[in-house]
């Protein structure tokens, strides 16, 4: 900015300012330079100013601080400016003609080039609020000619803007702007004189990132020229963006004036970079040079974003279609301005000779040169024009300052001049005694001071072409944009398509609109993508990459028992207990119940098993029953046998309430049963084993040991030694009983259906006292064993044991690691394993003998076998 002060100071056309007390009206001064400055002037009671880049791109210059700075030569010409300047003099003129606003007052004005350029606009600002004598030889402020201006509409550039606020701000000169839209100017600290009737960028900012968003760029190019517009407008961008998950792939600044070494440089970013989609926050003239690079490199699938700089813009499209149709950007919302095309159209060449501005533009359009022109520019003529013939017609060409079709900047402009208007005219309704000055005064609206003015300017609301026009506190407008769409008309012309909106007064969530089927896009029918990493599907979370932005990520699949439902889920979430993940990660579903069922092989296995063992049991009760009366029966107390028999096959049974699904009652029913059983079982045998060593007692000469261990002593053992069991199981039911569970320890995808014990205690004491009766058998059955019998039993008896223990304690460790329905399957396993072991062991040899050998189940030969006296002893029993 230091730089922009020193070439204003070193213009030929400098004023020198003493202001003594601006506030009274007094003023001395000193007009230093040349008079005469190209404007569209008109006298008035009040005279609005305007500052307008009718002029752009002015050529590179170097003041030498030595001579006399020479005339900026500018590049270019702008039709579209001039429709501007043309619409603040329509409403000029349509404000004087009316009866409602301002009756007795007739509003002026005074327009000038400002070259959008910071020396030329400051030029104009002075000229504008100083004035200027009405010939280049009057140096005197008794001369001035035109008078000075208490406003400035202008100017378009947000920058120039700024380097005019700085300049005219201390004096509290209002400045509202059409085309500013820098956040920056909304400080009013800095700029307590700005009012605009353009958006402020902040809220283009939050609908260009929303758009991002919501097409999923999440990789976004951005480039700006090297302005205060463009650095406030990308700083706020990669702030907003981050926040909707949008990150810059890049963020490149360029010169205002584009060397070769910037424009290549520029292009090779883009180039170099995986991101399609690219931003650019810069005006049509900065842009053109980027575009001939991009197609000179083939740079020509870009989808670009364009900031409302040059969202609407068509100077840039008959040279770039190619590579800007599909274009999507924000434009300020146009309006229909009733006689305005009109007004433009009844341009004629007899105002051309009249005006600098109108001959440049007439020679650039029809491409000829007038008589006696007043144009002072050329733009790169190659060859001499021709003369113009006085028949040229804007009816019969086609030209931006006619087209009446895209009313944005413009229809801006109209609102700016209506703000002014609307705040003289409260002013001039105020009555003494009721003023907002000192003393409650009011002023005379033909002396209004800049900073009288700027009051009621902060105060105003109206209403214009049925839009309800206000401003907040930092003199920023209600933002609304139209979504606007580059697509190639019929004829190959630009038609610029509205394709949604945004409105920031509908509020957050509802304040962008897409009519995303009416878009057409650069060089393909479906939205283009620009992702640094491709979106994670359902089913997997996104890890980012160390050291790189956060959009750029990769997609690790959830664990097992985790789910993402939505696509690029940061974390996975955990089922809850009682479902598991599927396959695809992306639902929770039930778990799998799990448990020992008939239908499975396992289960069928188990049941034919112990089917087949209680119908084998029943079996041998059966021969038993039928040969009851043989010697072999009957030895060793036949009940006790035909009760062992009994009790086996509900101990086969009994396996079959452990295969199926688990309940509360099936699972008490399972464990006091077979708890009770085994007991009955291991009690017959323990009885048995007794009766054969008290057997052999009784045989020794003066024992009377048989008389204390008869039939009814014999069955009233077997129920004392179950009883003791029976308590157990009851004390068990009451204090923790079974009960049916759902484990998930052991497979996390499953539920396992089981039985658990409830009481630890109380399970182990079954199982403990079945084992103690079973060590009590073992003991008596090996003392037993050697005692002379034609057919002792006590070693069938320790067999049987032997067998029970090793399957018993062969269980323990098998069912505390076995996992699941395997767990049950082993309880069965060995249920039915010490059923087959006392089945085989002690009846498996009797059934060899009643059956095949029946010479040997005779009394006769076990007498022959045995001791007589021995014999007749136990066969009493």
């Amino acid at each position: 900015m230091a730089y922009a002060y020193t070439e204003f100071l070193t213009i030929s056309t400098i004023f020198i300012i003493q202001l003594h007390n601006m506030g009274t009206g007094g003023t001395v001064c000193n007009f230093k330079g040349e008079g005469a400055t190209p404007s569209f002037f008109a006298e008035g009671d009040v005279v609005l100013g305007g500052l307008f880049p009718l002029h752009y791109r002015p050529s590179s210059y170097v003041p030498s601080f030595q001579k006399k700075p020479q005339a900026t030569h500018y590049l270019y010409f702008s039709p579209r400016t001039l429709r501007w300047m043309q619409t603040m003099i329509f409403a000029v003129e349509e404000i004087n003609k009316r009866q409602d606003l301002l009756p007795d007052i007739k509003l002026g004005y005074q327009i000038m080039d400002s070259g959008d350029d910071v020396r030329a606009s400051l030029r104009s600002s002075l000229v504008l609020v100083n004035g200027q004598p009405a010939d280049a030889g009057n140096h005197s402020c008794a001369g001035v000619g035109r008078a000075v201006s208490p406003v400035i509409v202008g100017d378009a550039a947000s920058g120039v803007s700024m380097a005019v606020l700085r300049t005219l701000g201390s004096f509290h000169i209002p400045l509202v702007s059409y085309f500013a839209s820098c956040s920056c100017l909304s400080n009013k600290r800095e700029f307590p004189a700005f009012m605009r009737t353009m958006p402020s960028d902040a809220y283009q900012i939050k609908a260009i990132a929303q758009l991002a968003s919501y097409f999923n760029w999440t990789w976004v190019g951005v480039i700006g020229v090297e302005t205060d517009y463009a650095r406030f407008a990308i700083q706020l961008f990669l702030e907003e963006s981050s926040r909707l998950g949008v990150c810059a792939a890049y963020s490149h600044f360029y010169p205002l004036v584009l060397g070769k070494k910037d424009v290549v440089e520029v292009t090779n970013v883009i180039k170099r970079s995986s991101a399609k989609v690219v931003l650019n926050f810069s005006g049509e003239s900065e842009l053109q040079s980027i575009l001939s690079e991009c197609r000179r490199q083939n740079v020509t699938d870009i989808q670009w974003i364009a900031s409302e700089a040059w969202a609407t813009g068509k100077s840039l499209w008959k040279e770039f279609q190619d590579l800007l149709s599909g274009t999507v950007g924000f434009g300020i919302r146009k309006a229909e301005i009733p006689g305005l095309g009109t007004f433009l159209k009844r341009l004629r060449q007899s105002d051309a000779d009249e005006s600098s501005f109108f001959a440049e533009f007439w020679e650039e359009t029809f491409e000829c040169k007038l008589n006696h022109s007043l144009n002072t520019h050329t733009h790169g003529d190659a060859f001499p024009r021709k003369p113009c013939t006085g028949r040229e017609s804007l009816e019969r060409v086609y030209s931006e300052y006619s087209d009446v079709s895209q009313l944005r900047v413009s229809y801006n402009v109209y609102k700016a001049v209506y703000l002014i208007a609307h705040a003289l005219h409260t002013l001039s309704r105020c009555e003494n005694g009721s003023g907002p000055f000192p003393n409650q005064r009011c002023v005379d609206v033909r002396e209004v001071l800049p900073w009288q003015l700027l009051h009621y300017m902060k105060q105003v609301r109206f209403s214009v072409l049925g839009e309800e026009v206000s401003f907040d506190e930092n003199g920023d407008p209600v933002a609304s944009y139209d979504l606007m769409n580059w697509q190639e008309g019929p004829d190959g012309s630009l038609e610029l398509v509205k394709v949604g909106y945004y409105d920031a007064s509908l509020g957050k969530g509802n304040d962008l609109v897409i009519n995303e089927s009416a878009i057409r896009w650069h060089r393909t029918q479906q939205v283009p993508r620009s992702v640094c990493s491709d979106s994670c599907s359902p089913g997997s979370r996104k890890a980012t990459r160390r050291g790189q932005p956060v959009c750029c990520f990769d997609c690790v699949p959830c664990a097992d028992g985790e789910i993402s439902s939505q696509t690029d889920s940061l974390d996975c979430t955990k089922c809850p207990l009682e479902m598991w993940s599927n396959k695809a990660r992306d639902q929770c579903i039930p778990k799998e119940v799990e448990f020992l069922s008939y239908s499975e092989s396992m289960g069928m296995v188990l049941t034919v098993v112990s089917t087949l063992g209680a119908c084998v049991t029943t079996a041998v009760s059966g021969v038993f029953i039928f040969f009851r009366n043989t010697p072999i029966v009957r030895a060793n107390n036949m009940e006790l046998s035909f009760l062992l028999l009994l009790f086996l096959i509900l101990c086969f049974l009994i396996a079959l309430t452990f295969i199926g699904e688990p309940t509360d009652w099936s699972c008490m029913v399972r464990y006091t049963a077979f708890g009770i059983s085994f007991a009955l079982c291991i009690s017959c045998i323990l009885a048995k084993t007794v009766v054969v060593l008290v057997a052999f007692r009784a045989t020794l000469p003066g024992s009377n040991v048989m008389k204390w261990f008869g039939p009814t002593q014999q069955r009233a053992s077997v129920f004392v030694c179950t009883s003791v069991q029976i308590l157990i199981c009851i004390v068990w039911l009451i204090t923790s009983p079974p009960h049916a569970a759902h484990n998930t320890v052991y497979q996390s995808a499953k539920i396992i259906l089981e039985c658990a014990v409830g009481s630890a205690l109380g399970f182990w004491g079954v199982l403990g006292y079945i084992g103690v009766l079973a060590c009590l058998c073992f003991v008596i059955a090996f003392l037993a064993r050697k005692l002379p019998d034609s057919f002792n039993e006590a070693k069938f008896i320790t067999f049987s044991m032997l067998i029970f223990f090793a399957v018993w304690i062969t269980f323990i460790p098998a069912y505390v690691s076995t996992p699941g329905k395997y767990t049950v399957a082993v309880q069965v396993f060995a249920i039915l394993a010490s059923a087959f072991g006392l089945l085989s062991c002690i009846f498996a040899p009797k059934c060899y003998i009643i059956l095949l050998r029946p010479e040997k189940n005779s009394k006769k030969y076990l007498m022959d076998k045995s001791n007589k006296k021995h014999f007749v002893k136990t066969s009493s029993f």
